[in-house]
């Protein structure tokens, strides 16, 4: 028999614990271990029952959820998937630099349609058992530093552009795709993402990330030419595709359709630019 992943619920909604709770528990190998009111409360709970994953919300009277977050990755690292109302705000984005695993962008502080989320919730928490703490611990420290400037070795943009990085990401994402950014810093090659995220975010994300590594990270633009050490990420809602036109290659943004299982799709992302540089493309699934 699975051993149960034990979960603390943080949220000083006590209409959003309970919701959040009977969402996990529906779930066969979740337990809700215990539920917390604020920062304070979730650090007593945190020493007590050890639990596996922390669901966490950003804003609670005393000591808030950033707060709370740099303690737990200081003294008791565990994953931390947000869920949190500041929905197209940079908060959330700043969670993931501290350390959170990831997060869902509830439809208000204290709604009837939380329990809309529950299959993405589960799915997210259940991707966080497995992943690598370390990891997690490392990018947060790495996201305090400045962002410092060094001399990158000057590229042909034709020649060089000819190879590429394709990546898809999903839970989990945003943590491993800044640490991949640090390593192909100056390498002199762009990388196009499909990150599945929601729309307004994405363009947080990107904004974030350029101030964080030496390439340029930006949203990626219907009909721009595809630039080295240039990294572009698909917008929430939108599909991203590139092709070769006139001796350049272009990325192609298109309206997700509300049929469409997952948007950005990351098979479209990864077809197109099979086609447009034929053998000279990496792919990689985060």
């Amino acid at each position: 028999m699975t051993n149960k992943i034990n979960v603390l619920v943080v949220d000083d909604s006590a209409f959003n614990r309970r919701t959040i709770t009977k969402m996990l528990e529906s779930h066969p190998r979740i337990r809700v271990i215990d539920r917390a009111y604020d920062g304070q409360d979730a650090i007593k709970k945190v020493m007590e029952y050890q639990p596996d994953v922390i669901t966490l919300d950003l804003e609670m009277p005393k000591m808030d959820g950033f707060t709370f977050l740099r303690w737990l990755m200081a003294h008791q690292p565990r994953p931390v998937v947000v869920i949190s109302a500041h929905e197209g705000d940079e908060n959330v984005i700043r969670a993931l630099e501290m350390g959170a695993f990831d997060f869902i962008a509830k439809p208000g502080r204290i709604s009837p349609k939380l329990v809309e989320l529950r299959e993405v919730l589960i799915r997210k928490v259940l991707a966080a058992v497995g992943s690598n703490l370390e990891t997690i611990r490392r990018g947060a420290a790495v996201a305090k530093k400045p962002r410092v400037e060094r001399e990158v070795i000057r590229f042909n943009p034709v020649l060089s552009s000819r190879l590429a990085v394709v990546v898809g990401a999903s839970t989990g994402g945003p943590q491993a795709l800044r640490t991949l950014l640090m390593d192909i810093d100056g390498m002199g090659i762009p990388v196009l993402v499909a990150q599945h995220m929601p729309p307004i975010f994405t363009r947080l994300f990107a904004e974030r990330l350029n101030k964080q590594v030496n390439m340029r990270v930006k949203e990626a633009e219907d009909g721009e030419e595809v630039r080295v050490n240039h990294a572009y990420i698909a917008p929430g809602g939108h599909h991203m595709e590139v092709d070769m036109r006139r001796g350049r290659y272009r990325l192609k943004v298109i309206p997700g359709h509300p049929k469409d299982r997952y948007v950005p799709s990351v098979d479209r992302l990864f077809e197109t630019a099979a086609r447009a540089y034929g053998g000279n493309v990496l792919g990689l699934v985060l």
